[in-house]
């Protein structure tokens, strides 16, 4: 079985060579990441530069590519050019070095990586380690391969990736798996201003997450009792119920 590895922390990441290696005493396992940090990017795709493609060398049991673009450039090549005569029966995104709970994963590049997976028709996986020190990802990489095979045995539902979110507690500090929804996260977003040595104004993004009540079945009340949080998402744009609505409204051209 063929797993192609992405994510937005970028190819120098301690996560997504962690979850390489352990992966490839398994999988034909191959890694197509972007050259440098690219977290908070969303879906975005790089359209008006070029983009290069820098092999690296992890040993000869995991090919490695570095892109300079975004998670979904990286996908995007890693399935229509590098993979295109073996395509990866698997597509997983991390391990990310940081949660991407609730509204969080409208912005993350993990994520985002994940939706490309699926957009082009391949089984996806979004993982992310949640807490402030990131350490020791073989755990999280251990738990990633089991997840892995289930569902390589057991298949996802057309245009649904899983978005998983892992204590970055001990093992035996982990209280279990929940099945989740995505849950609420907002911030208390402020921008810093500073003033460069030309005394221009810049301006860095700042703040902490509000706390907002989450039920008892959500991601980030999963990730708050220590539990592993798995969420199937499935991207389904269209208000149907709200088409019919809208039709009452008569709009004239």
């Amino acid at each position: 079985m063929r797993i192609l590895i992405c994510n937005d922390d970028g190819i120098y990441s301690k996560g997504i060579r962690t979850l390489a290696e352990r992966l490839a005493s398994e999988f034909e396992v191959t890694v197509v990441a972007p050259d440098r940090p690219k977290s908070a990017v969303g879906h975005g795709i790089t359209l008006h530069k070029p983009l290069y493609i820098e092999r690296h060398d992890w040993g000869p049991d995991i090919n490695v590519f570095a892109v300079n673009g975004t998670p979904a450039d990286c996908v995007k090549i890693g399935v229509q050019l590098i993979l295109a005569d073996k395509l990866p029966d698997l597509i997983i995104s991390g391990i990310n070095e940081g949660s991407n709970l609730g509204t969080d994963i409208i912005y993350s590049g993990t994520v985002s990586a994940a939706v490309e997976g699926i957009i082009q028709g391949i089984p996806s996986i979004a993982v992310s380690l949640c807490g402030n020190v990131f350490t020791d990802f073989r755990y999280p990489a251990d738990f990633t391969a089991s997840l892995a095979q289930q569902v390589l045995r057991n298949g996802l539902d057309d245009d649904t990736l899983l978005n998983v979110n892992i204590p970055s507690h001990k093992r035996e500090e982990i209280k279990g798996v929940s099945i989740t929804s995505v849950g609420k996260r907002r911030y208390d977003s402020t921008y810093e201003t500073r003033l460069d040595p030309r005394g221009r104004s810049y301006y860095w993004i700042a703040g902490k997450i509000l706390d907002i009540p989450n039920s008892e079945d959500t991601d980030v009340h999963a990730i708050s009792e220590n539990r592993i949080s798995i969420s199937p998402v499935r991207f389904v744009l269209t208000h149907q119920e709200f088409i019919d609505t809208m039709k009452q409204w008569h709009i004239k051209w």
